[in-house]
C-alpha cells in the first residue's frame, strides 16, 4: 500500500522546466514513479518526451490544462490524461483552486 500521507512532500521549482513549485509525494522503484502533485495557480510541469516510460495523470480536484504533442485538453476531476511513450506533453494551471493528481508513470522495458 502507498500512503502519500506518510511519504515527505517535496517542493520542486520550476519542475521539468516549467514555473513555479510543484509539489510532489513520490514513491519511486525499479518500474514506477507514482505521485501526488500538487499545482497551484499559474504553474506548470514543463514539457517534456516519455523517452522509455508512459504517464497516466488522474485528476483529483481542480482543473487541468493538458498539452500532449501540441493538442490541448481540459481534464477535470474523476478523468485521466494519458501520454504516451514516444509523446510529448505538459500540464498547467491556470486556474483559482489548485490542480491536484496522482500520476503513475511506468517504465516500458
Amino acid at each position: 500500500m502507498i500512503r502519500f500521507e506518510d511519504i515527505e512532500q517535496k517542493d520542486i521549482p520550476e519542475f521539468r522546466g516549467g514555473t513555479g513549485i510543484t509539489k510532489a509525494r513520490m514513491f519511486v522503484d525499479d518500474y514506477n514513479k507514482i505521485a501526488e502533485i500538487t499545482l497551484q495557480k499559474d504553474v506548470y510541469v514543463g514539457e517534456h518526451k516519455h523517452e522509455v516510460d508512459s504517464e497516466v495523470v488522474y485528476v483529483l480536484s481542480g482543473i487541468a490544462n493538458c498539452v500532449l504533442d501540441g493538442e490541448e485538453e481540459i481534464v477535470t476531476a474523476g478523468q485521466i490524461h494519458y501520454c504516451p511513450k514516444g509523446h510529448t506533453h505538459y500540464i498547467y494551471n491556470c486556474h483559482d483552486e489548485d490542480l491536484v493528481m496522482y500520476c503513475v508513470i511506468p517504465r516500458h522495458e
